[in-house]
């Protein structure tokens, strides 16, 4: 039994430095924990001579990954460097040498975890990716082990911290989308492209992630439906305020007689909804179990030392299992045959915005329209606009399906009253059911 447990670093940037330093800090409390010392003897970086906030040998440092992933010394490889397809060869020849392997790769596990898995498994490893959705929030082994025993119905998560930041700027102090938008950038919160947080493919990479966990079923990427913010305007957010909502870019997975289904969209949720007071760029996901019933996770989304907290909670579950000989035997191929809703298994309510005509008989024909499509009205704001002859009308409707939905807003087109169709949203109630 070893009592030396070395792990090589696949990269040293912020989250990497942030386990460096962790792993250096609480050595008394990692051997307490797993009986043994842990420390990081090989590590990748881009350049050996840069002065860094931790203290590691110049002999410990490479600009090769393989002298990392072939050192014989090395037991864990921590994977901190980003990237998909390259470090997905470099996790495999790892795996393949039988080493263990922990990342925080959000888009590589979202794309790869299976394969990854499935190597890890072939190989007697252990695979953990408990950084890679939500940061320092212990959700992954919250699905995996909290509420193993339970059968998981609804997942609804803030699981990107920039897109939250921009949204609470743009709900509490009126701040415009490219307002709010550039703050975040100012304080490091966005990226100079912000692409991939603000069209929400960041969310849907966890929201992949966590839907194939918490259903047992192989969820990928291009089964998520996705839509991002860039569009939500202050105009949307007043008349939510008006009707007691507030809006957040909301990852959604439900699960019911089998079938799943999984989108990312910008989501009305009532103001008593556990999620709507989650605020700026902290992360939350509420999970809604058949016999738990409602629970949330709360925490940062991000930043050094959160990840590296969840980080180093994978390498001693990785050190744990080395000491009991079970490396590799907690991993499981997903239960269940994928089967994904179709558009008539889709249910929810929705927030219509509309310009129409200020003509007699113009909200007959909207009602007319709506009932032949089998959705109903539960609240309704007519508001007067500068534009002589127009008006605006928000619309809340009951559940309906998704099929009925999306024929409406086809049809809805060609009314005469129609001048045209501002926004729509989904909304959420108090919880889950």
């Amino acid at each position: 039994m070893k009592d030396n447990v070395k792990v090589g670093l696949l990269g040293l940037g912020t989250v990497g430095t942030g386990v460096v330093k962790m792993i250096q800090d609480h050595q008394e409390q990692l051997a307490h924990r797993v009986g043994c010392s842990v420390e990081v003897t090989k590590v990748l970086v881009k350049n050996v001579d840069k002065k860094r906030d931790v203290e590691l040998s110049k002999e410990s440092l490479t600009l090769d990954p393989y002298e990392v992933i072939n050192d014989p010394d090395v037991d864990v490889i921590v994977e901190v460097m980003g990237g998909i397809d390259d470090t997905k060869k470099l996790l495999l020849d790892a795996l393949n040498q039988k080493k263990h392997v922990v990342t925080a790769n959000k888009d590589l596990v979202a794309l790869y975890g299976s394969e990854l898995l499935k190597a890890a498994s072939e190989n007697g490893c252990d695979f953990y990716y408990e950084a890679s959705v939500a940061g320092g929030i212990p959700i992954i082994r919250g699905l995996a082990d909290g509420l193993a025993s339970d059968k998981i119905k609804t997942l609804m998560g803030i699981v990107n911290g920039t897109t939250n930041f921009i949204l609470t700027k743009m709900n509490k102090e009126g701040m415009c989308y490219e307002a709010a938008l550039k703050e975040a950038q100012d304080l490091g919160f966005a990226e100079s492209d912000p692409t991939s947080d603000v069209e929400g493919l960041d969310a849907a990479r966890k929201m992949a992630i966590l839907a194939r966990l918490a259903f047992s079923m192989n969820i990928e990427l291009e089964d998520v439906d996705v839509s991002g913010i860039s569009s939500v305007s202050d105009s949307d957010l007043k008349h939510g305020q008006t009707l007691g909502y507030t809006m957040k870019l909301i990852g959604y997975a439900d699960q019911s007689d089998a079938r799943a289904e999984v989108s990312v969209q910008p989501t009305f949720l009532s103001n008593d909804h556990p999620l709507a007071s989650v605020n700026d760029e902290y992360n939350a996901v509420y999970v809604y179990g058949e016999a738990v019933g409602e629970t949330m996770f709360y925490g940062p989304g991000a930043g050094s030392l959160p990840t590296a907290t969840s980080i180093v909670s994978d390498l001693v579950a990785v050190i744990t299992n080395m000491r009991l000989g079970v490396n590799g035997k907690s991993i499981s191929a997903p239960q269940f045959e994928k089967q994904l809703k179709k558009p008539e298994e889709k249910f929810a309510k929705y927030f219509i915005r509309l310009h129409v005509r200020d003509e007699v008989g113009a909200f007959s024909e909207l009602t007319k329209l709506f009932s032949a499509n089998s959705i109903s009205f539960e609240k309704i704001l007519q508001l007067p606009l500068e534009e002589e002859g127009v008006a605006e009308i928000v619309i809340v409707t009951h559940k309906a399906s998704m099929e009925n939905y999306q024929k409406m807003q086809e049809q809805i087109k060609d009314l005469a009253v129609v001048r045209s169709i501002e926004s729509f949203y989904r909304v959420e109630g108090e919880g889950a059911k």
